[in-house]
């Protein structure tokens, strides 16, 4: 079910959205067969029915929203495969593909390489290092933020400026339980100004003093916001879709302008993904 926050705090800024074009993978085969981050626990009971009912409500909002949404066919036998920002980074065109860490999800890279293949991107690159895509890949509009420690190889930022040929800056996490870029930071608002929320504990005390020299204005959540992965965001620059237990964080967003949409994710946040990790975006 959809919960729209409703806080009545006034903007202080008016925000423009930008009409997105998404890329998603349906659940019809989620479950937690295996741990691979310290979400996941192959005991506890998984709603596939409503893992698929909530994905539905994340697609139909936002297409709601005015966004495009393009599906990838699921695969039995990959269940995490729901979480399609693992599996690649496009920006301007450009492709660099996938290699996962766990091999129980290392089937999943070929099926999106061919997906952009069959439709026409020339430039699809597959990565010689770990690289779990926008999983640890954030792109400002002008610098793509690479996160390291856990999955993806610091090696594979090099690799991606080289492909994407755009400007990197690395940053290491240090949080098991935010294993990935996506569940500590995301980007609410892309360009020159462009403007972040983050976690700080997630970073170790180098990447929180490069965070706060690039984005001196960011949004900063606390422990509560990030327990429920509420940084596993997606914003268009004005609607910032979020798990609906980030209450605190939609309120500090509401004072910036912002229009949080408070969504349920919790069987999907079984296995540690929420609005983001389902959600690759290919930018322009």
């Amino acid at each position: 079910m959809t919960v729209t926050a409703a806080l009545e705090t006034p903007c202080a800024e008016p925000r423009t959205p930008t009409r997105r074009r998404f890329v998603m993978c349906p659940p019809e085969h989620f479950a937690v067969e295996y741990a691979i981050n310290p979400w996941m626990n192959p005991d506890e009971p998984v709603d596939t029915a409503l893992a698929v009912q909530q994905w539905n409500e994340l697609k139909s909002t936002y297409e709601r929203l005015g966004h495009e949404v393009q599906q990838v066919p699921a695969q039995p036998g990959l269940p995490d495969m729901v979480f399609a920002a693992n599996s690649g980074t496009v920006i301007g065109g450009r492709v660099l593909g996938s290699r996962f860490r766990a091999p129980e999800r290392a089937a999943e890279a070929e099926h999106f390489r061919r997906w952009f293949a069959e439709r026409g991107y020339r430039e699809v690159v597959m990565p010689s290092r770990i690289n779990e895509a926008e999983g640890d890949f954030a792109w400002t509009g002008e610098l793509l933020l690479a996160g390291s420690g856990f999955r993806t190889d610091p090696a594979a930022h090099a690799e991606a400026q080289e492909v994407l040929g755009v400007p990197v800056v690395s940053l290491s996490l240090v949080d098991a339980r935010y294993y990935h870029l996506d569940t500590a930071l995301f980007v609410l608002d892309k360009g020159p100004r462009a403007q972040i929320a983050y976690y700080p504990e997630a970073f170790s005390a180098g990447s929180r003093r490069v965070l706060e020299r690039l984005f001196p204005d960011a949004v900063i959540a606390d422990e509560a916001d990030a327990s429920c992965l509420g940084l596993n965001g997606v914003s268009d620059g004005r609607n910032v879709v979020l798990p609906q237990e980030a209450t605190g964080l939609a309120g500090r967003l509401r004072e910036r302008g912002y229009e949080p949409v408070l969504l349920d994710i919790s069987e999907l946040r079984k296995s540690g993904g929420g609005p983001k990790c389902c959600t690759m975006e290919l930018h322009g």
